[in-house]
């Protein structure tokens, strides 16, 4: 067991304590790297859909919780509340005064996943959400 001199009690009493990688968690709403599944940047947040991404992470791993940037207007961040209300997930939305981020979301676990790719580039479709070809060209070439 690790022994604290009476310098390590003090700057614990005065600066809180120690903490893993602080840049990593401000830029990351107070989360490592190592245990995001998904993230969005600010801009993406504010886009008026929903990344369909993001659910299906959701329901991938219901064991998650959805961080979201508290620096943001909330109306932007309003339709992930509900998201991660629907499916049951634990939210917190993470302010920070003295640091501003550009991640607007991140769905992390507790542990460790190490996922090689945690940011959505695009906006994946869905398949029910393509619109359905009717026509001779659509009945001779069906997918």
């Amino acid at each position: 067991m690790e022994r604290k001199t009476v310098e390590d009690v003090l700057q614990q009493g005065i600066y809180g304590p120690l903490e893993t990688k602080p840049e990593e968690r401000r830029k990351y709403l107070g989360t490592l790297r190592e245990r995001i599944i998904v993230a969005l940047t600010k801009n993406q947040v504010a886009e008026t859909n929903i990344y369909p991404q993001i659910e299906q992470s959701m329901k991938e791993y219901p064991q998650a919780q959805l961080l979201l940037n508290g620096n943001m207007v909330y109306e932007e961040l309003s339709k992930y509340v509900k998201l991660a209300a629907k499916n049951k997930l634990e939210h917190k939305i993470v302010t920070n005064k003295e640091h501003d981020t550009d991640i607007g979301l991140v769905l992390a676990m507790n542990t460790a996943i190490d996922k090689k790719e945690i940011f959505v580039s695009t906006k994946v479709q869905i398949p029910e959400q393509l619109p359905q070809k009717k026509g001779l060209f659509a009945k001779l070439f069906k997918r």
